[in-house]
């Protein structure tokens, strides 16, 4: 029987409640599968923060090293600011393991109305960069504390990293539509973005078939209200992709569907999942959280991993629960965070005693 090593961070707020519950599909799919999954659980969080001064231990990422993934929740806390939680353990994670490709896939789940006018089809990968650009710490502040207090950012971009993830756009929009979109600002940052427009241009003319097309960031963003199912892949800097992964997921019902894979395609180091969404602290302990953007962040687990079976599987279950008619808050329904997991665990066994076809 196949095992595997996979370390589970529940984190803040909502992760506490939906990890666990992603957890116990995933095992359900595992033992339909035939496959067996060993989690180490840490106990990385802001809580550690406030206790101990740091998210995760000196070793964490020593830790980490030399599973076969890691399943995260959501990290942030009403009492530590944003910047910690997020340089504290998701961004080290990232960097450590180079988890330069961020997958934001989002579609129109079955029985769930768009949130905008159109032909109802939504289905479009963001493949966002995502260990560079934006996101650096070249940086700092001077004059603190005086009425002339300054700071400035440096956005990062190298050949290397806007080559790397174009190459992986340009690989899945072949498979898809052959159609994909460079997101950029190239009009007003002249430097940055008319470098990733140069590079992605580069990039593409080795790619015969493979249609670009580059949109400003603006832009795409109306485009993406207005005309969502125009929208296959799109491929995009460590920022843009971020904002646009959160407006794709609104359209298509909620922020709470939408997962999230963060990859190191060599497989040499664990790459780590984990929902778009964030850690609402408005209705942590309420039993309201939507589980959906982690069991898809598990389903893509599953399928890196080698399991795509199981990740078949969980992902039927969760849209066959949908089809019942079955809808957390989040989604205009009444079902609690508990009696959505129970349902997609019925169906986990509905869709192996009807022996669906993988």
């Amino acid at each position: 029987m196949k095992r595997y090593t996979i370390d589970c961070i529940a984190g803040d707020g909502i992760g506490q409640e939906v990890v666990p519950t992603a957890v116990a599909c995933i095992d359900a799919v595992a033992e339909q599968n035939d496959f067996r999954i060993t989690w180490r659980d840490r106990n990385w969080s802001s809580d550690r923060y406030l206790s101990k001064g740091a998210m995760m231990p000196v070793d964490g990422i020593d830790q980490l090293d030399g599973g076969d993934g890691i399943l995260l929740g959501a990290v942030g806390h009403p009492e530590v600011p944003d910047h910690i939680t997020l340089w504290g353990l998701l961004i080290p994670i990232r960097r450590a393991f180079d988890l330069y490709l961020n997958i934001r896939p989002v579609r129109l789940l079955p029985g769930i109305e768009p949130r905008v006018v159109g032909d109802g089809r939504i289905d479009t990968v963001i493949v966002r960069e995502n260990v560079e650009g934006e996101y650096s710490e070249v940086g700092g502040r001077a004059y603190q504390g005086t009425r002339h207090a300054m700071a400035f950012q440096q956005a990062l971009f190298t050949r290397r990293g806007v080559k790397r993830v174009t190459e992986y756009a340009a690989e899945l929009a072949a498979e898809r539509s052959g159609k994909i979109i460079s997101a950029t600002k190239s009009n007003g940052l002249i430097h940055s973005m008319t470098f990733w427009d140069e590079v992605v241009e580069e990039t593409l003319s080795r790619h015969t078939g493979v249609e670009l097309q580059s949109v400003l960031i603006d832009a795409l963003a109306a485009r993406l209200v207005l005309a969502p199912s125009s929208v296959d892949v799109i491929v995009a800097s460590n920022l843009f992709g971020d904002i646009l992964s959160d407006l794709v997921a609104a359209t298509a019902g909620s922020i709470g569907i939408a997962p999230s894979a963060n990859i190191n395609p060599d497989r040499s180091q664990p790459s780590m999942f984990e929902p778009v969404h964030g850690t609402a602290p408005d209705i942590v302990g309420k039993n309201l959280a939507n589980p959906i953007g982690q069991l898809w962040a598990g389903s893509m687990m599953l399928e890196h991993i080698g399991q795509a079976g199981a990740a078949t599987d969980l992902m039927k279950a969760v849209e066959n629960t949908l089809l019942r008619g079955m809808r957390t808050a989040d989604l205009g329904g009444t079902a609690s965070t508990s009696e959505f997991v129970a349902a997609v665990l019925e169906e986990i066994d509905a869709v192996a005693s009807a022996g669906v076809e993988r």
